[in-house]
C-alpha cells in the first residue's frame, strides 16, 4: 500500500522541538549539572541527531522513533539518582512520535519509554521514592498532553485536499461582504469615491485641474478628472502621479503635483492636480502641505480601495460567467445543431420530390446561418477588453471575426493613446460596439459597416455607422437596443441612436456624460467629477 510523503513541516517540527529541548536541559545541567547528567545529556543529543537523520529514510524513520523512545527512557531512569533534570526529556518523544504516526505513535512512544524507565528502575533502585514519582510522573502528563497536539498536527497535515475547500472559503467570504455591505454608508462605486477624493483636495487647494489616478496592471489610468480652467495641460499629471506611485511620497513637476494615496497594503491611487502660477509647489512641499493633505485622506484611501476591490471582483465573476455561457454553448447547443445539419444532409441526398429537395435546402441554410450565429455569439462572449492589448484592439478583433463570417467590410479607425481606460469602462464599452456592430450585421442590410474609436482616457467616444435601411420599428422580442441603454448608464455614458442621412444608422456612444460636471462642486452628499 502507498504511504504518503512526510510533510516537510514534519521534518521542520520535529528538529525544532528537539533543539528546543537540548536548551531547555542542557542549560541548566551546563551550568549545575554533574558529570554523569552531562554524559547523559550527551547521549540524548546524539540520539536525536542520529533519529532526526533516520527519520528522512522511510523505512528507518519509524524504528528511530522507537529507539528514541527506549534511549530516552533508559537515560530517565539513570538519571533519578543523581540530577531530576533529565527526566523531563521524557515529554519529547510522545510529541515526535504524534508528529509522524498520531495517537498510535503517541502511544507506542510512551509505551516504550515507561517499559524501559520500570524495567532498569526496578532491577537497580527497587520502588521510587515520592519525588522521584512525581517528577516521573509530570513528565509523562506532560508528553501526553504534547503527544495529543502533535496528534492533532499530523490529522491536518495529512487531511486529504478537499476539492470544495475554494468554495466554502468564498461562501463565507460573500456572506461577509453581504453582512458588511449594510454599514458601507459611501457605498463600494470608486468614481463616486474618487469624486470625493477630488473635491477633498481641491478643498485644501486653489487648483487648476485636479485628478486622482488609480493602478491598472503596470500602469496608472485617471478615475475621475476635473478642470477648472481650458487652458492647463491634463497630460502634465499623468508623469507626476507615476513619480508618486514609484516614489511612495509627494510629487512636483512645474505647477504639477502628486500625493499617494497609501494604505497599509502600498499605493492604492494617486490625486495630482495643477496649482496656479502664483503659488509654488516646492514651498507647498517643503512646508509639508502636501503630506498634510495626504495624511487628511488616509480614510478616504481605504474606501477607495474597497471599493477597487470590489469592482476586480464583480469582473472576474462577469468574466468566469462569460466563459462558462460560452463553453456551454460551444459544447451543447452548437454541437446538436449542427448534428440537425447532417441529418438534413442525410435526408437531402434522397429527396422524393423536387418540391422536398428545395426545403430541405432552404431548410439547410438556415441551419447554417445559426450555427454561424451561435459561433459568432460563442466568439464574442470570449473577447475580453481586459485580454486585448487595448479597447481599440478589442474592437477590431471583433470586427474582424464579425466580418469574416457575415461576407459585410467592417472598417476599424482607432485613436487611442497608451494610457487606458478603467477596466470596468472599458468592458462595457466594448459590449456596446459589439452589440451596434452584431445589429447592423443582422437587421441593418448593411453592405458596409464603419467603426470609429477615440480613446483619451478618462474620455472616450466610439461611433458605429452603417449604410443599411435605418431604424425599423423595434421588435417586441428584441432587447439589444436596452440592454446598449443600461451599459451606458452603468458607466454614465451618453448613447444616441439614430438614422443617418441618406441611409442608415449611426451608433454613438460617449464616455463620461456631457451631462457630467468638469469641476468638483458640492452637491450635497454627492459630489461627482468627470469620470
Amino acid at each position: 500500500m502507498h504511504r504518503p510523503a512526510l510533510a516537510p513541516e514534519y521534518h521542520r517540527m520535529a528538529v525544532g522541538s528537539r533543539l528546543l529541548a537540548m536548551a531547555i536541559l542542557g542549560i541548566p545541567t551546563l551550568v549545575f549539572g554533574e558529570r554523569s547528567t552531562l554524559v547523559g545529556l550527551g547521549v540524548l543529543g546524539l540520539t536525536w541527531l542520529l533519529a532526526t537523520a533516520a527519520e528522512r529514510v522511510r523505512w528507518v524513520g519509524p524504528v528511530a522513533l522507537v529507539v528514541e523512545a527506549a534511549v530516552v527512557g533508559l537515560v530517565a531512569a539513570l538519571s533519578l539518582e543523581g540530577s531530576s533534570t533529565l527526566i523531563a526529556a521524557l515529554a519529547l518523544p510522545p510529541f515526535t512520535a504524534g508528529l509522524r504516526k498520531g495517537v498510535r505513535g503517541v502511544a507506542a512512544a510512551l509505551s516504550v519509554e515507561l517499559v524501559v524507565l520500570v524495567a532498569v528502575t526496578s532491577s537497580s533502585y527497587g520502588a521510587l521514592e515520592a519525588e522521584q514519582a512525581s517528577s516521573v510522573l509530570t513528565s509523562v502528563l506532560t508528553g501526553i498532553g504534547l503527544g495529543l497536539i502533535a496528534s492533532y498536527v499530523h490529522a491536518q497535515l495529512n487531511r486529504p485536499p478537499d476539492p470544495l475547500t475554494p468554495y466554502r472559503d468564498a461562501q463565507r467570504l460573500l456572506r461577509d461582504l453581504i453582512d458588511l455591505s449594510g454599514n458601507l454608508g459611501s457605498g463600494l462605486d470608486a468614481a463616486t469615491h474618487g469624486s470625493r477624493i477630488a473635491v477633498m483636495v481641491r478643498d485644501e487647494l486653489p487648483l487648476l485641474a485636479v485628478s486622482v489616478h488609480v493602478p491598472r496592471q503596470d500602469e496608472l489610468t485617471p478615475l475621475v478628472t476635473g478642470a477648472m480652467s481650458t487652458t492647463v495641460d491634463e497630460d502634465s499629471m499623468s508623469g507626476v502621479a507615476t513619480a508618486a506611485q514609484e516614489k511612495r511620497t509627494p510629487q512636483i513637476a512645474g505647477q504639477a503635483f502628486a500625493i499617494p494615496l497609501v494604505t497599509e497594503v502600498g499605493v492604492v491611487g494617486v490625486v495630482a492636480g495643477i496649482l496656479p502660477p502664483r503659488l509654488d509647489p516646492r514651498r507647498l512641499l517643503a512646508s509639508g502641505r502636501f503630506d498634510a493633505v495626504g495624511a487628511a485622506l488616509d480614510a478616504a484611501a481605504v474606501h477607495l480601495d474597497t471599493a477597487l476591490l470590489f469592482s476586480k471582483l464583480r469582473d472576474a465573476a462577469t468574466a468566469d460567467e462569460r466563459r462558462r455561457l460560452a463553453r456551454e454553448m460551444h459544447d451543447g447547443v452548437a454541437q446538436d445543431i449542427a448534428s440537425l445539419g447532417y441529418l438534413v444532409d442525410a435526408l437531402a441526398a434522397s429527396p422524393s420530390t423536387p418540391a422536398q429537395a428545395e426545403m430541405l435546402q432552404r431548410l439547410r441554410d438556415r441551419i447554417t446561418t445559426v450555427v454561424t450565429e451561435v459561433r459568432l455569439s460563442v466568439q464574442t462572449l470570449r473577447t475580453d477588453a481586459e485580454a486585448s492589448e487595448s479597447l481599440g484592439a478589442a474592437i477590431s478583433g471583433l470586427a474582424r471575426h464579425l466580418s469574416e463570417s457575415s461576407g459585410i467590410p467592417i472598417r476599424v479607425a482607432v485613436d487611442e493613446r497608451t494610457t487606458r481606460l478603467r477596466s470596468e469602462i472599458e468592458s462595457e464599452l466594448l459590449r456596446i460596439a459589439q452589440e451596434a456592430m452584431t445589429n447592423a450585421v443582422r437587421h441593418s442590410g448593411a453592405t458596409s459597416i464603419e467603426v470609429d474609436c477615440r480613446v483619451a482616457a478618462p474620455t472616450a467616444e466610439i461611433v458605429v455607422r452603417d449604410d443599411g435601411h435605418g431604424l425599423g420599428r423595434a421588435r417586441p422580442d428584441s432587447f439589444g437596443l436596452d440592454i446598449m441603454r443600461e451599459r451606458a448608464a452603468l458607466i454614465d455614458a451618453d448613447l444616441s441612436i439614430a438614422s443617418d442621412q441618406p441611409r442608415g444608422t449611426v451608433v454613438k456612444v460617449r464616455v463620461p456624460s456631457r451631462h457630467a460636471r468638469t469641476s468638483p462642486t458640492r452637491d450635497g452628499d454627492s459630489d461627482r467629477v468627470s469620470v
